[in-house]
């Protein structure tokens, strides 16, 4: 007979309360969304950017079983396959449930865990590693030592990329019930954090990690940095918009009672907290608002719904799966793309948040009890893509100039309409040759090598009165400064330029001056940071290789632009760039997205009037 602890913290995590009598009978708790971050997944990978010839990453689930099928290594390998992985699994425990209910717990022996993993091991290497429910000491100690065992060979091969963890510390339930005795709390703190790239707490978790309430967006955002003294890499601490419910009190401060508070009439969004000790991923060491060592708010909508059970299951799969795909497409050296070959653990969350806010909005009761969320796809629309917010208390920041693309026929409110095609030129003689043209709308002046402000400003000066005369719009790359002093229309930012505009307030005067923005994209991350700010378009790129420009990123692929134009919203144009060199390219592109390109040499003719005219049609 399993001990009664086991069997009343299964039943709980799994999303029931026991009954008075206790005699393994349970009844639903009700609704455990509030606080829990939210979770989804399908049955194919059915829009991931990938290529067919490589075979689907394998990623391990070391967890409990729920016979119900909604939570537990059920979900798990369900988020798994659905984001075009194969799922492995070591059980942890067993369970005898259903929607309604748990009526017997069985734990197998350490020693049994250990054989799961080492036969996995031998044969199917994983690429991510999801670690669940560790109920015991015993189970904590245990895989810990695997984990070190595995590591410690790999390490061998110096070429080799680690297999990605990522842990979901099960130790309180969504509605705030503890679930594990303190000893194997302190046992997964000391012996399996260190081992880890991310853990996902909920907030409950966390306050119990820390033995402190948390009731402000400033108490979460310490509440990572102090987590991640305990060793993890980082931290994804889920429920961030729960803050309200468990104070008691909405944002300009007035007491409210809970069950009265209704979150959706003030803030109307679910909101966690990411965190990292890993510097930036760029070799200079070039922050970005995306990463996660300047710590990360991701937002997404809030579904309100009673079937939300296997939630952080899901989600915490979904970020190992996403992983997995990333480390795939970095060791594969003939194929992959951009976008997917930088997946790390700020995409990751990304992609994971956007996988469970989906299975949230489709989910169903299949049962007498709570429903499961729904298990779909590798993230593929707008609506469930989750952005980054600059400021958690802020329930919608204003965007930028607002512009339309040349396909959209409708009125709009008279939004401006984005050009066909976007010159980038490096100096006024090329600048002006193109304008005199008078079949382009929009240029760009991207200039290089030049650092003295008073030069750059006397040089975008020169080609704002150029483009006045002229008719046409003005882009300035990265100097937003002298762009706002000289009355430019807009400004175009790639992701490190764009972190070092933020901290100078630079966000702010651009629109405060009522200037068109544009931003770089290239991986997952950079893109959900792009669409908090809401900005005049959104790039992509290099789509293709080129040489014009010394890039940190693999090429995209056609592939990647699909994928683009469906996380994107649709009044928000997609600039595609790189190595787009002539008209057939242009088509190509188009063909899968394309609002607008960016062009370099493609217009740098001897008959420059015909090369616009010929991608111009190209764009039709």
């Amino acid at each position: 007979m399993p001990s009664s602890w086991l069997v009343r913290s299964v039943a709980i995590f799994l999303g029931y309360t026991l009954s008075s009598s206790f005699a393994f009978s349970f009844r639903p708790m009700g609704n455990q969304h509030s606080t829990k971050s939210m979770s989804m997944a399908v049955s194919s990978s059915d829009g991931l950017p990938t290529v067919s010839d490589l075979p689907p990453p394998i990623v391990y689930t070391i967890a409990g079983s729920d016979s119900g099928g909604g939570a537990g290594i059920q979900a798990d390998l369900h988020a798994i396959h659905s984001m075009g992985c194969h799922g492995c699994s070591a059980v942890t425990c067993l369970t005898a449930q259903s929607s309604t209910g748990v009526t017997g717990v069985h734990s197998p022996p350490a020693d049994f865990l250990r054989l799961q993993l080492d036969t996995l091991t031998k044969d199917l290497p994983p690429r991510a590693i999801k670690i669940g429910m560790l109920g015991s000491k015993e189970l904590a100690v245990e895989v810990s030592k695997y984990l070190k065992d595995l590591l410690d060979d790999l390490k061998k091969d110096d070429d080799s990329e680690l297999p990605f963890i990522v842990f979901d510390p099960v130790m309180i339930s969504t509605s705030g019930h503890k679930l594990i005795q303190d000893e194997a709390k302190e046992a997964m703190i000391s012996n399996v954090f260190p081992l880890v790239d991310i853990i996902t707490p909920n907030k409950f978790e966390a306050e119990e990690l820390l033995g402190r309430k948390l009731n402000s967006p400033q108490d979460v955002e310490q509440a990572a940095k102090d987590i991640l003294k305990m060793g993890c890499k980082s931290v994804l601490i889920k429920g961030g918009h729960s803050l309200l419910e468990s104070n008691g009190k909405n944002y300009s401060g007035t007491e409210e009672s809970v069950e009265k508070l209704d979150l959706n009439a003030t803030i109307g969004f679910a909101q966690d907290y990411f965190l990292s000790s890993e510097p930036p991923l760029d070799k200079d060491g070039k922050e970005r608002l995306c990463d996660g060592c300047r710590g990360v708010w991701l937002r997404s909508k809030r579904y309100d719904t009673e079937n939300t059970h296997g939630t952080g299951c899901t989600l915490s799969s979904a970020i190992a799966s996403a992983l997995a795909i990333g480390h795939q497409q970095r060791s594969s050296q003939s194929s992959g793309t951009g976008a997917a070959r930088s997946i790390y653990v700020n995409d990751a969350c990304v992609l994971g948040k956007a996988y469970v806010t989906a299975g949230i909005s489709r989910s169903s009761q299949l049962g007498q009890g709570p429903g499961p969320v729904t298990h779909t796809k590798f993230p593929s629309t707008s609506r469930h893509f989750p952005f980054v917010t600059l400021d958690p208390l802020t329930s919608s920041p204003n965007g930028f100039l607002k512009m339309k693309s040349s396909d959209d026929t409708s009125s709009n409110n008279g939004d401006l309409t984005l050009g066909k095609i976007l010159p980038i030129v490096d100096n006024v003689e090329w600048l002006e040759r193109l304008t005199k043209t008078k079949k382009v709308k929009d240029i760009q002046l991207r200039i290089k090598g030049e650092t003295d402000e008073d030069k750059i400003f006397a040089l975008v000066e020169e080609c704002q009165k150029i483009c006045k005369r002229d008719g046409v719009r003005l882009w300035i790359n990265d100097f937003w400064k002298a762009a706002v002093k000289a009355g430019c229309f807009g400004v175009h930012v790639g992701q490190e330029d764009l972190a070092t505009c933020a901290d100078q307030g630079g966000l702010e005067e651009i629109k405060k001056h009522g200037l068109a923005l544009g931003i770089s994209t290239h991986s997952y991350a950079e893109l959900s940071l792009a669409l908090g700010l809401q900005p005049s378009y959104i790039s992509l790129g290099p789509v293709f290789g080129t040489t014009s420009k010394n890039v940190a990123f693999d090429p995209q692929g056609v592939e990647t632009i699909r994928k683009w134009k469906q996380l994107i919203n649709q009044d928000i144009p997609l600039v595609l760039i790189g190595g787009i060199n002539d008209a057939e390219r242009t088509k190509e592109v188009k063909a899968a997205g394309a609002d607008c390109v960016a062009v370099i040499g493609a217009v740098k003719k001897e008959d420059a009037m015909t090369a616009i005219t010929e991608l111009e049609n190209a764009m039709i």
